[in-house]
């Protein structure tokens, strides 16, 4: 499969680094000046290193899309294609004469992905659509934070990786669609338009939140540390300063977790007997566990909590996943050469026993690949556009 890739900065390129690892060609036109994300926070000689592993296995075409052409260039580049992705604002592509109808009548089995803030139709599909705005209006951040508190927002952009993961779902249902469809078709099986918004891919991981609100008018809160309506599900400081996460809301896992911190009387207590009656009395319930993990450091807490199959775990950073020996017996690292440095990049889920993913080289310089593809692919000669 060749994915043609015209979106910046993370939505578009996620859903296109997820196809590139699973074996797809992925070419990523970038304007004159390169993608932004090339400049964007960490920097290692000149070049982000979030670009390095968001741009593997891609190659850098240069176009300028403002040009007729670098219009003329991506189009032919976009009909020996199977995938187009862009997730610039609805019209833009429509403007550049590079929308999904030019390609209906010579390639009507593109399968061309949309990623916007707000899709492409509805009253709000003009507006610019960030991550942060969209996880807002999607629902999520008002979930975030104490109650009472302003709602806060994990340090990354959430509303675009759930949207490239989206796309890359949308695209291989597409390309599934066509493959069944070929076998009725004789040009071979239809393409169609993937519309992904970001804030729908908010909206589609809030769980049971809208039918609680429309089936009783419940509209669930922050919770700090917690969730709402199971329990015992929270974080808890132990003596070292670490905070671990214990989860043992089935009553046959509290029933273990009451033996655990030697008060096995808990298991029968009214209170805890099953999940209702300890959400009702779940600040008893956490200051117990608090005040037990309190006392005694983390590593024996969780030694604990193992040996009595009690689901607990710590609360890692990135310096504590690089030393885990499960993430290095899973293989979740990948080593990348980046001229003579090597880089680690993340494995991207999920695990296929057949036809497994693979980092094969590092985000690409800005054009490295110009003349190799429009020579190969198009029998033209770069000419800067």
């Amino acid at each position: 499969m060749r994915v043609l890739e015209l979106g910046q900065f993370l939505a578009g390129p996620f859903a296109g680094c997820i196809l590139g690892y699973f074996g797809a060609e992925v070419i990523k036109v970038e304007p004159p000046g390169g993608d932004p994300l090339r400049h964007w926070r960490a920097m290692q000689d000149g070049t982000s290193l979030w670009w390095r592993s968001l741009a593997r296995n891609k190659k850098s075409v240069v176009l300028d899309l403002r040009t007729e052409r670098g219009q003329e260039l991506t189009a032919r580049l976009a009909e020996c294609s199977d995938v187009l992705i862009e997730n610039f604002r609805p019209g833009t592509m429509e403007r550049w004469n590079l929308g999904p109808e030019r390609f209906t009548a010579d390639h009507p089995r593109l399968v061309y992905a949309r990623i916007s803030g707000y899709g492409q139709t509805g009253p709000y599909a003009h507006k610019p659509g960030f991550a942060s705005v969209c996880e807002g209006f999607g629902g999520l951040r008002h979930l975030i934070g104490e109650p009472g508190s302003a709602p806060m927002r994990a340090n990354l952009s959430l509303g675009d990786s759930l949207a490239g993961l989206h796309a890359a779902l949308g695209i291989v249902l597409a390309l599934l669609h066509r493959e069944r469809d070929s076998q009725n078709d004789e040009q071979g099986g239809k393409g169609q338009v993937v519309d992904v918004a970001l804030y729908e891919s908010v909206f589609n991981v809030l769980e049971a939140t809208f039918v609680e609100y429309d089936g009783l008018g419940l509209i669930r809160q922050g919770a700090g540390t917690t969730i709402t309506g199971i329990a015992p599900t929270n974080t808890y400081r132990c003596s070292d300063g670490r905070y671990l996460i214990i989860g043992a809301n089935g009553d046959s896992i509290f029933r273990r977790l009451a033996e655990a911190i030697g008060q096995p009387e808990l298991g029968d207590d009214p209170r805890f007997v099953d999940n209702p009656a300890r959400v009702e009395h779940s600040e008893i319930l956490d200051e117990i566990l608090g005040q037990w993990c309190g006392a005694r450091p983390s590593a024996e807490a969780l030694e604990i909590f193992e040996k009595s199959r009690v689901p607990a775990g710590p609360i890692y950073d990135v310096a504590d996943i690089a030393a885990d020996p499960h993430y290095q017996a899973r293989e979740q690292f990948h080593t990348l050469h980046v001229g003579e440095r090597t880089l680690r990049v993340p494995a991207i889920s999920p695990r296929l026993t057949e036809t497994p993913g693979a980092s094969q080289w590092a985000g690409p310089e800005l054009g490295e690949h110009t003349e190799e593809v429009l020579a190969e692919l198009l029998g033209e000669a770069s000419s800067g556009d």
